[in-house]
């Protein structure tokens, strides 16, 4: 059976962020975390670290717009 949820280890190490930089994301709203019941860890769904990569790659594949400003 496929895992319903990920450890902040786990989630950092997909990402290629640190596990700050995912619990920073979770107190932003970004990544929303669900409490472990017995422990209270972090857990985060797979769908929700799924989403997160899809918008990754889509953010790395735009072309980012560059203005250059002559100043004469």
């Amino acid at each position: 059976m496929p895992k319903k949820y990920l450890m902040v280890q786990e989630v950092a190490r997909l990402l290629g962020v640190t596990p700050l930089t995912i619990r920073n994301w979770d107190a932003k709203g970004k990544l929303p975390a669900y409490r472990h019941p017995l422990n209270n860890y972090r857990m985060y769904k797979v769908e929700d670290v799924e989403t997160i990569i899809r918008k990754m790659e889509i953010s790395r594949e735009k072309p980012k717009a560059r203005k250059i400003d002559i100043v004469g």
